[in-house]
């Protein structure tokens, strides 16, 4: 249950409803809340305010109208002008960026206080009455009732009004600065650096083993993406089953019908263990990057690789990539990879044991999938190098250390065969380079 709470989270997290429709429930209980306040007499103090006119009906209801009206109006501009930057960005720096730009809170709150206001404007507006009016289903004796105007509720009507006015001037600044490059890779640089710190809190000890799982199967139902898995759920599982689970699988992993979820170590598995285990487990049809650290090292990697294009062709988009994805490559390089939910009894193994990566593996996940781009652009290939020797330092593992000194040598390896004349010739010279800082000799350079 927890899994799919978190998947609901996250979808609502990345729309454009659920903050227009909040909004609009507040604005309509405070519309309530100050026309109550009118008719009941606890505005009567605005009456000594000098520099607040009252508003007569006729006043009052042609006010209401143009807001709720040039409200419903900007919301539906603002709504049109952030979905042509959604499409412009996804298309020029890759669909998996869609997203991002989708958990934009800037863009949903835009949205929920011109929904919002529109809303008030609209529930006040019903209140105003003039003195000639009468119910709509008046008795046979009834008089005509006084005229009403809330002027409270006016008041908050143009306070939220400015308030709509100052929140527009934001979001036309917002949007041409949310879809520059730099902040596209920069919001996803730092979200990938928080999961990091999240998901590896502890500093290196040891080095990951990479290990293949063995046990009795637990094989999926459904396919789709994996995009939200409970640890502490599937731990208590197999704490309370007196087993140990390992996960076959991790977050962003493609699962269908008969590949296997995990293997559970025990013969005496329960027929309800296997509906238990997937119950932990929340698919979608595409990847997230909740829990997902594949997904953000792959978008800096797309949008690298798309940047280094020949129909694009721009380097240093590329080199901005490189940085992020050199400053989080570095991060991992100084955690415990190793991620641990408390041993058994018996000490001989863990009730939990996850699908971890080693730090070669993530080495590969972004600087190897851009190799080959980046093996064309001698521009973006003495950049790389530059990167990678930044990436060692600090770190005390040597053998973290040959990782990034053999991608080094695979992406020179790699240019050797695309580039020639004296762009070669520069590119190896910064090899050298690399190396020779590699076993502490720059000052020789």
């Amino acid at each position: 249950m927890k899994a799919h709470l978190v998947k609901f989270w996250s979808a609502v997290n990345a729309s454009y409803w659920f903050y227009p429709a909040i909004f609009s429930l507040a604005a309509l209980g405070l519309a309530f809340a100050t026309i109550w306040l009118d008719r009941n007499g606890y505005a009567s103090f605005l009456d000594e305010v000098e520099y607040i006119s009252m508003s007569r009906p006729n006043g009052a209801a042609n006010m209401l109208t143009v807001i709720a009206g040039s409200m419903i109006g900007v919301a539906s501009t603002v709504f049109s002008i952030t979905i042509a930057a959604v499409a412009y960005a996804s298309g020029n720096y890759g669909p998996r960026l869609l997203t991002n730009f989708m958990e934009d809170k800037g863009n949903q709150v835009s949205l929920g206080v011109f929904i919002g206001t529109f809303v008030y404007s609209v529930t006040v507006l019903r209140t105003v009455r003039a003195a000639d009016e009468a119910t709509a289903n008046p008795a046979p004796d009834q008089t005509l009732l006084p005229g009403f105007v809330p002027q409270l509720s006016l008041v908050v009507a143009f306070g939220l009004t400015m308030l709509s006015v100052a929140v527009l001037v934001y979001f036309l600044n917002h949007i041409p600065s949310s879809i520059r490059i730099n902040t596209v890779l920069e919001g996803i640089g730092r979200r990938l650096m928080r999961e990091i710190a999240a998901l590896y809190p502890e500093p290196q000890t040891h080095n990951t083993e990479m290990t293949t799982p063995t046990g009795l199967p637990i094989r999926a139902h459904v396919p789709g993406y994996i995009q939200v898995i409970d640890y502490e759920g599937l731990h208590s599982l197999a704490k309370k089953r007196d087993g140990c689970l390992k996960l076959a699988v991790r977050t962003g992993d493609f699962v269908h019908d008969g590949r296997p979820f995990a293997y559970w170590t025990h013969d005496d598995r329960e027929d309800d263990l296997a509906d238990e285990v997937r119950s932990k487990f929340a698919l979608g049809g595409m990847r997230t990057p909740t829990q997902d650290l594949h997904f953000l090292i792959d978008e800096l990697a797309e949008i690298g690789m798309r940047a280094l294009s020949p129909g694009i062709n721009d380097p240093f988009t590329a080199i901005t990539a490189l940085h992020w994805l050199g400053a989080a490559t570095h991060d991992l390089g100084k955690r415990d990879l190793v991620r641990k939910f408390g041993a058994r009894e018996d000490q001989e193994s863990d009730y939990l044991v996850l699908l971890d990566d080693d730090f070669e593996h993530y080495v590969k996940r972004g600087f190897g999938a851009m190799r080959s781009s980046l093996a064309g652009s001698s521009t973006a290939t003495l950049v790389a190098f530059d990167t990678l020797h930044g990436i060692t330092e600090g770190l005390t593992d040597e053998g973290r250390q040959h990782v990034v000194r053999r991608e080094a040598e695979t992406l020179f390896a790699q240019t050797r065969e695309k580039l020639s004349g004296p762009e070669a010739d520069e590119v190896e010279a910064r090899f050298v380079k690399f190396q020779r800082r590699m076993d502490g000799l720059d000052e020789a350079v």
